[in-house]
């Protein structure tokens, strides 16, 4: 059974810079489109990232473009998302996701930025 779980999140201060992780048991990522969205509190979801294995082709949202990075391990079961200069509106739960339609999400990883 597929099951996708992300840790590295964190309470990091402005400027600062955190790793996510999404290890994905019983599945490797070869061919699949996989990425990143997050939550803000008492907001809706926000897409970051997305990577689309088959044509190696990695997209980020404009509001943290230069500023992550997506990439994933030589197995292709484990998922990165480093991320620098971290801003206050950074501040959300960060979920990996996995297949065209992002069918199948991690529980989230808490990233807080803050003084």
């Amino acid at each position: 059974e597929l099951q996708l779980v992300e840790t590295g999140g964190g309470l990091v201060q402005p400027g600062g810079s955190l790793r996510l992780s999404c290890e994905a048991s019983g599945y490797t990522f070869s061919g699949s489109t996989i990425g990143w969205v997050r939550q803000a509190p008492g907001k809706g979801l926000e897409w970051v990232s997305t990577f689309f294995d088959q044509i190696s082709s990695t997209h980020y949202a404009d509001s943290v473009k230069g500023r992550v990075s997506m990439s994933t391990d030589s197995a292709g079961t484990t998922l990165y998302l480093e991320m620098n200069d971290l801003k206050f509106e950074d501040t959300a739960v960060y979920y990996c996701a996995l297949g065209a339609a992002y069918d199948f999400w991690g529980q989230g990883t808490q990233v807080t930025v803050s003084s």
